[in-house]
């Protein structure tokens, strides 16, 4: 088979490190752009080629769609094809929701621009270049459809990147699939750092208490639900696939007949 060529923005690290790494594992070519720490971009890329695949770092700002188009034409540059975009960059403004007064109008530009107008400059950089069989996964958050999360620019943009996967899976249908995964809380630096250690911590315990299956996920659990997405058999497209252990669900009653309260959760991805 002809070696397949995936895209991933936000690639330095947490999800978007994790599909690096499984395709990798595939012998996939791999375009890991980061927006400022080329160390760690350096990172993945080394061992993106341990696991047997070939990988390039670009630096880029998804936000940028003078960015987005450099960094399609790097992927063809270097491997003369692009089957697959991952739109894994994303970021946020750690604001109770409470707390109206705590954002302001350039905070929703900034996240809008990073999270949901950048995965559109991406896919239309991207799908110029596709070719039968392609496929595009925009990793969102079940903030996106429950309307609570890290702040409220972090919510309408998910929210924004779900109906936008709609879309681009229409207009780019058949050529181009096109599908979206939302994870609930995430293990990993990226709401540790945000929260803090003890509201991490607190946190994760009530998400793990009201969830099904009783934990929070990995982002490799993330990462394998994005790889399945790219397989040209998956046969899915203009889909929201929720990978949340089970949060959005809650606990059902139980014997004593008492129902676990639900946990509004700050959610999000690397």
């Amino acid at each position: 088979m002809t070696q397949r060529v995936t895209i991933i923005t936000g690639g330095s690290g947490g999800v978007g490190e994790a599909v690096a790494l499984q395709l990798a594992r595939q012998g996939q070519a791999l375009l890991i752009n980061y927006s400022r720490n080329r160390d760690l971009a350096d990172a993945v890329v080394q061992a993106c080629q341990a696991a047997g695949g070939q990988a390039l770092a670009v630096q880029g700002d998804v936000a940028s769609d003078a960015d987005c188009q450099a960094l399609a034409d790097a992927a063809m540059a270097q491997f003369g094809r692009i089957d697959n975009l991952v739109n894994c960059a994303a970021t946020t403004q750690f604001v109770p929701m409470a707390n109206l007064d705590g954002v302001q109008a350039e905070d929703f530009l900034r996240v809008y621009g990073v999270n949901a107008v950048g995965p559109f400059q991406m896919a239309r950089a991207a799908a110029r270049h596709m070719g039968e069989g392609s496929a595009i996964v925009n990793v969102s958050s079940i903030a996106g459809q429950t309307g609570s999360g890290s702040s409220f620019p972090y919510v309408m943009s998910k929210a924004a990147l779900n109906i936008l996967t709609v879309g681009l899976a229409r207009n780019l249908a058949p050529r181009v699939r096109v599908n979206a995964v939302l994870p609930g809380m995430i293990e990993g630096r990226w709401m540790r750092s945000g929260l803090g250690d003890e509201a991490y911590e607190r946190v994760k315990g009530q998400y793990s208490a009201s969830s099904l299956l009783g934990c929070i996920s990995t982002t490799e659990q993330i990462a394998s639900a994005v790889v399945w997405l790219l397989e040209p058999g998956s046969m899915v497209t203009g889909q929201q696939i929720v990978v949340d252990g089970g949060f959005m669900l809650g606990k059902p009653p139980s014997a004593a007949g008492a129902t676990a309260a639900p946990v509004q959760a700050p959610t999000g991805q690397a």
